[in-house]
């Protein structure tokens, strides 16, 4: 295990609601940094896997119940002309909100460095595209390994597919 590499075991405290916590105010300040910076800071993941091999991040949804629009980094894959995340969530042991906030409303935008507001359509992954498309995210960050590991649940592959924007 490398100094930047994460544990091959579950860690302890994993399932704690404080890390949940944690999560969610790391993803505000990288989203922060990212707009702040339009793009040049925060566009890409460096933790774990992600130090030495950074990943590209994106997503903006609407909360199902709120109505509130919501910004989340994810690290993403590009198939073809579609972006694909994993509802990973660090292999905590529940889908994360925005896996939820996406079934409720697929229509959505990404932000790219360089291109903000993408118009897209989420759908989860069948699971022969999921069993086509999880190598690949692995290959892209070796962490969802370790968080396919630490979890009992099947960690949704979710494919976010370009639209035309709307006049």
């Amino acid at each position: 295990m490398g100094r930047f590499s994460l544990p091959d075991a579950k860690p302890g405290g994993l399932d704690s609601p404080v890390t949940a916590k944690v999560m969610k105010y790391a993803a505000k300040a990288q989203v922060a940094v990212f707009r702040w910076t339009g793009g040049r800071l925060g566009s890409t993941w460096r933790i774990g896997a992600g130090f030495r091999k950074p990943v590209p991040t994106l997503l903006e949804h609407r909360g199902r119940r709120s109505g509130r629009l919501f910004t989340t980094p994810l690290l993403y894959l590009r198939s073809g002309g579609d972006f694909v995340v994993a509802a990973s969530q660090g292999g905590l042991p529940r889908h994360p909100q925005w896996h939820f906030n996406l079934q409720a409303n697929p229509e959505t935008r990404v932000h790219l460095k360089g291109r903000r507001g993408v118009p897209v359509t989420a759908r989860v992954a069948g699971p022969e595209e999921r069993a086509e498309l999880w190598p690949r995210l692995v290959e892209l960050y070796a962490d969802f390994a370790k968080y396919q590991a630490w979890t009992d649940r099947e960690i949704p592959v979710v494919v976010l597919s370009p639209r035309s924007a709307r006049p």
